[in-house]
Order: C-alpha cells, then structure tokens, then sequence
C-alpha cells in the first residue's frame, strides 16, 4: 500500500520506500564492516520490525541467523504503557552470540533497554541494536544504539511495519498518522 492510498490519515510523509532502502543500504554496509568474520544473530522484534528485518536481513551480505521475539508495551493505544509482556520467546541459544536486535522504532526506549538487559543475561557475548527511527524527545530511558537510522519527531507514525491498532503496517514508507484517526 502506497502513502498516496491513506492521504487523508496523514498530516505529514517523513519517509518515502527510496529514502527507507537507502538507509538500511547504508545500515547493512556498516554491519557488514563492523560484523566481518562473526557468527550474527539478528534478533527482531514482532511485529514492528518485520519490514526493517526482512530488508536488512537481505541487504547484509555476510551470513547471518535470523530469530524473533514478540514484546508488548503498547496495546492498542498511541502511547507506551512501560510495561513489558513477552508473547514470543527466542527459540535460539544466545550463550557466546553476537546479537543484534532489529527494532523499528524507539520511542520511550523502556521496551528497548528491558530487551537487552534480558538478552545480555542469556549469555550473549554483545548485544546491540540497530533501529530505523528514534525519537530523541520521547526517550525516558538513555538506550545505547549502534546503528540508528532516522531521529525523527515525538509524533505518532506509521508504515513500514508500524502500525497503529494494527493497521497501516503494509504501507511502503513512513508517515505521520492524523490526529483525527486515532481520536475518533
């Protein structure tokens, strides 16, 4: 789905699919660099970073493992509740990896810093993160991230496996979702 096909939810495009794929172009080069000769594991985290792993994943060209994780912060609501669930655990041995997580956003950074304390306590050799977006206003919380891709406003976006009350995720770039569709 295309940014075009949803104007009306939208105030403001802040990424279109070119913009997006030359970053992680650029993400993927940096992990190659920083990565070469290692056993990596790519952690993402469901459902948010599907779109971000997926890419990534296919732009890096060393060999790279992949496994999942689904963390809950949000629910349906545009705001974090700080609160972490897990609802899918790793089915990978993290003792000795290098870990990557892939995250899409990083707002609050609670999720994000409760997510490496718990991976790093599995025995994990690193633990990093690279992540699309973050939101420098929203942090709550200071989260060491390695790779970074866009700082973007404290405003509530969607596309690109962002959603909001599980919609929008498909759209192909990232947008600012309208005041009026979360409120009605």
């Amino acid at each position: 789905m295309q940014l075009s096909d949803i104007a009306d939810d939208l105030t403001d495009i802040l990424y279109t699919e070119e913009q997006i794929q030359d970053k992680i172009a650029e993400l993927a080069a940096r992990i190659d660099a920083d990565y070469a000769g290692e056993r990596l594991l790519l952690v993402g985290v469901l459902k948010g970073a599907v779109m971000v792993m997926a890419d990534l994943a296919r732009a890096i060209t060393l060999p790279v493992e992949m496994d999942w994780m689904a963390v809950s912060s949000y629910g349906s609501g545009t705001q974090s509740s700080g609160v972490v669930r897990i609802l899918k655990d790793l089915d990978s041995d993290l003792t000795g990896r290098k870990v990557l997580i892939v995250e899409d956003i990083i707002d609050s950074g609670l999720t994000l810093s409760w997510l490496r304390a718990n991976l790093e306590s599995r025995g994990a050799a690193s633990v990093e993160i690279c992540a699309l977006l973050r939101k420098p206003a929203a942090a709550k919380v200071q989260v060491d991230v390695r790779y970074a891709g866009f700082e973007i406003e404290n405003e509530f976006v969607i596309g690109y496996g962002l959603d909001y009350a599980e919609r929008y995720r498909n759209l192909r770039g990232i947008g600012v979702l309208a005041p009026h569709v979360y409120r009605d």
